[in-house]
């Protein structure tokens, strides 16, 4: 095995995030230039500044390269190869954008070409360096003419965002502060043409050569080396900064391209016990179980220090269509929870991203897992939390709490479907005459028809897995092609379909269904099936409604607020691990979620309740319950003083 290099160790994620506190405001600044990235663990909508695609190809190339030991050299190469997309780029390649500014991108077609890792770091890592170099060489031989540097000098600055943000910051905070210097000098000392000749300033050369030499020299001493320290995991860390911390970590990182917020507009969550008018504060079991599955905590690295939560796949009980990792994701929507990336260990070398399925009516859906491997939620869940994301076996008590809360999940309500799974008269005619096909036995199914495997009257469901060709088999006479009949109520939110989600549309499942088993339905039944299938599919409201009242901040502080109910049953029975648990969970999301708040005003309050929550962790990890009791009646004091104008 590569001995890791001690520069390139797996971090917890706190000592990164305290490098990154010493960076200073002109890194800041200079980030705010052309960052404003997603970053792990938010729940809001950020939308990532697009990325150049030398770097884009770059980081993600690397990425790739991680993910071994079958690595997939092929979309390595599509990365380099393939013509960039977006305005601007004249259907350039990466590799063509590295050629037209003379940096040679051999070096990098040769480690593809050789499956060789080490030299893809190597040498993609050095081309990356040198465009960036380019560029600032193209601005200085235009500051004659005010501003019109500007474009390179930001060019320079996308290329460079490949190192800076998280590497250097994480691991040599003091060049990541001298590197934003930089570039705001560089950014300053263009000058601008003003407007009609009013406003003109002229480029200041001096201040431009020295922020230039900054950056010039650190790129070359650190990414343009003569020989690379061999990585194990392939991240762009600084090579041999003088200034670097030893002891920091490398911190975890996703490439370009990665879809991490919730769905936009966030469905809606209905609750078993919520439509009984139970609050789901008097429900502590339940309500901790709510926590769990909105934690990273549960999880190992990488997923626990990305933010990774069982609600960020199945959002808020639903699916998170959106969600998307390159070289995990196939789709968005899909995800590859049996890889080399969240558990290396429990890597089953095959490329097999599914479709993120619906968690709603769980109780009634069992077996769970696509293929249907689990008999019980208690054990499904296990294997999420230890095999598929490396976690810490989880205690008792916590598998309690999260099968409790998961079997709360309920469908959304569609006034046109009856208990029993018959259309009333509220449904449109189509779907009444494609209920009518459903229920048909063809031939070409061995005179089965639809329901016998989706039966109405029993949520659509058969509970038992089938094998109806939608997946390659791994040899002629192998079963591992069977997966678990999914049920169809709400099926039309939950698109894409099948185990793989290859099929976008249930106009294509009836299609794929027709020409599978030659049922010869005519262009006028398909169009019938698919009125049936998307009227029992559907729901009367599937989106959450957010109003001047019901702001997004007002429903993540009604979740947060409601978790840590459960805070004085765990003070009172001095259970230090799931208390601690919980705090670390509920605090920093609290300090996150206040980015939502419309409300500027409300920032104060909501970071003196999380520092109050801080108090309250302390106490119990130094097991002082008494004193920890009373902190959490001062928190219960603030919580029921500002609440109020949370909303």
């Amino acid at each position: 095995m590569v001995p890791i290099h001690p520069r390139f160790r797996i971090q917890s994620g706190s000592r990164s995030a305290r490098a990154t506190s010493r960076v200073g405001v002109a890194v800041l600044l200079a980030l705010v230039l052309t960052l404003l990235t997603p970053r792990p663990g938010s729940a809001h909508i950020v939308k990532e500044t697009p990325w150049h695609p030398v770097p884009a190809a770059y980081l993600r190339g690397l990425f790739l390269a991680n993910l071994g030991p079958a690595i997939r050299w092929d979309r390595i190469d599509d990365e380099w190869s393939q013509p960039a997309e977006g305005e601007g780029y004249d259907g350039l390649s990466p590799l063509d954008m590295l050629e037209e500014a003379d940096v040679d991108a051999e070096p990098i077609r040769a480690a593809i070409r050789d499956e060789d890792r080490q030299a893809l770091y190597a040498a993609s890592t050095a081309a990356v360096s040198r465009y960036a170099r380019h560029f600032l060489a193209e601005a200085t031989a235009k500051l004659d003419r005010p501003g019109a540097a500007n474009a390179d000098v930001q060019r320079a600055r996308q290329i460079t965002r490949a190192f800076e943000d998280p590497f250097i910051a994480a691991v040599d905070p003091r060049a990541a502060q001298d590197l934003g210097r930089a570039w705001l000098t560089l950014s300053n000392s263009v000058g601008h043409s003003g407007v009609m000749g009013i406003g003109r300033l002229d480029a200041r050369p001096e201040p431009f050569a020295q922020a230039k030499g900054t950056v010039e020299t650190y790129l070359r001493s650190n990414y343009e080396v003569s020989a690379f320290e061999t990585r194990r995991l392939l991240a762009p860390l600084p090579e041999r900064s003088p200034t670097r911390d030893l002891e920091a970590e490398a911190p975890f990182w996703l490439p370009p391209g990665t879809k991490f917020n919730d769905q936009d507009p966030l469905p809606l969550l209905v609750l078993n016990f919520e439509s009984r008018g139970i609050h789901e504060a008097d429900l502590p079991l339940i309500a901790y179980g709510d926590m769990l599955f909105d934690s990273p905590q549960i999880f190992g690295d990488p997923g626990k220090s990305l933010g990774i939560t069982c609600s960020k796949c199945h959002n808020r009980s639903d699916i998170n269509r959106d969600l998307f990792i390159p070289g995990v994701s196939h789709k968005p929507g899909s995800i590859d929870v049996d890889g080399a990336f969240f558990n290396s260990a429990f890597n089953d070398i095959r490329d097999d991203p599914i479709d993120i399925p619906s968690l709603r009516g769980l109780r009634f859906t069992g077996p769970y897992g696509r293929d249907g491997r689990f008999a019980s939620l208690r054990e499904f869940t296990r294997n999420v939390i230890v095999n598929e994301f490396g976690g810490e076996e989880p205690t008792p008590f916590m598998l309690d709490a999260l099968v409790s809360y998961m079997l709360e999940f309920d469908w959304l309500e569609n006034s046109m479907l009856e208990p029993d799974g018959r259309l009333n008269d509220a449904a449109p005619k189509a779907a009444l005459r494609g209920e009518v096909l459903f229920n048909t036995p063809f031939e070409g199914m061995g005179d089965r028809a639809c329901s016998t495997c989706h039966i109405p009257s029993a949520n659509f469901l058969d509970r038992l897995p089938h094998d109806i060709g939608s997946a390659e088999r791994s040899s002629p006479l192998a079963r591992d092609s069977f997966f678990d009949t999914p049920t169809l109520i709400n099926v039309a939110q939950t698109a894409p379909y099948f185990h793989d989600g290859s099929l976008d549309t249930l106009a294509d499942v009836v299609t794929w269904f027709d020409e599978q088993f030659a049922l010869e339905l005519t262009q006028a039944q398909r169009a019938d099936l698919t009125a049936y299938l998307e009227t029992i599919g559907a729901a009367d409201t599937p989106w959450e409604i957010f109003d001047d009242e019901n702001t997004r901040f007002a429903l993540d502080w009604s979740e947060l607020s409601t978790f840590l109910t459960t805070l004085d049953v765990l003070i009172e029975e001095r259970d230090q691990f799931h208390a601690l648990l919980l705090l670390d969970t509920v605090a920093p999301d609290l300090r996150l979620d206040a980015s939502g708040a419309t409300d500027a005003t409300v920032l104060p309050r909501v970071f003196e309740i999380a520092d109050a929550l801080d108090g309250i962790r302390a106490r119990i990890e130094a097991e002082e319950w008494v004193v920890a009791e009373e902190q959490n009646e001062r928190y219960q004091e603030l919580a029921e003083t500002y609440g109020e104008s949370f909303r």
